[in-house]
């Protein structure tokens, strides 16, 4: 009996041994195979590692674009402005004062007066046009009228108000043979648009009474000054 029971011990000891064997054998087996599978995994993990690092690299070689220097731009040439003379607002037509080789201003009184202020040119017998004749042409109510009419009638031109150009404009006419005043021209002027005006106005007259040469009415030549004048400030 007693020795029955020890051979069951031994039995039993040696199959624990045996299985005990066997699971060593296999955590063996298993912990190489766990390593084996750590390695793998870290290797392909740097292998990935390096060729994302070599796509970046050559992404940034191909957005190494080179610097161009670009001229720089032409310079701005500056315009110059032109001085523009200012005219005050009082400088109005009210305060301008023109007249036919005489001051008229709002003030004057017009006198009747002899007509030997308008020169007679020299004596030219061509195209039968007289400077000097017995009886001098005249406007129809004296000259008094006719530089009243000059005065309400010629406008000061913008030009010589910027400039204030001032001055004598000599204007030669002929009066026909019928009182009209032709032929009219600027032998001496100011400029800034005077010349033209007075012209313009002289053109618009009325008629004047005919010079007479031995009774008949004849065509003179005649020349006259007007006188174009801004008032002191």
């Amino acid at each position: 009996m007693v020795s029955y029971l020890i051979d069951a011990k031994k039995i039993r000891h040696r199959k624990f041994l045996a299985t005990q064997r066997l699971s060593f054998s296999i955590g063996l087996f298993l912990s190489f195979l766990l390593v084996v599978g750590l390695f793998e995994w870290k290797s392909s993990d740097r292998s990935g590692s390096l060729e994302i690092a070599g796509i970046a690299d050559d992404f940034e070689e191909l957005m190494d674009i080179p610097v161009t220097e670009q001229p720089p731009p032409p310079p701005v040439k500056k315009i110059q402005q032109p001085n523009i003379v200012e005219v005050e607002v009082d400088e109005i037509i009210e305060e301008i004062e023109i007249d036919f080789d005489v001051e008229i201003t709002e003030e004057t009184v017009i006198e009747e007066f002899d007509s030997e202020g308008l020169e007679l040119m020299e004596e030219e017998e061509a195209d039968e046009i007289f400077t000097i004749v017995e009886v001098k042409p005249e406007p129809q109510g004296g000259m008094a009228a006719f530089m009243s009419f000059i005065a309400k009638n010629i406008k000061y031109p913008d030009a010589a108000l910027r400039t204030r150009v001032q001055g004598k404009v000599f204007v030669q006419f002929v009066v026909n043979s019928d009182g009209s005043l032709v032929d009219i021209e600027v032998i001496k002027g100011i400029g800034g648009g005077c010349d033209e005006e007075a012209v313009r106005v002289i053109s618009k007259a009325p008629n004047w009474i005919p010079g007479k040469q031995r009774g008949k009415p004849v065509r003179v030549r005649m020349m006259a000054p007007v006188f174009f004048k801004l008032k002191e400030r």
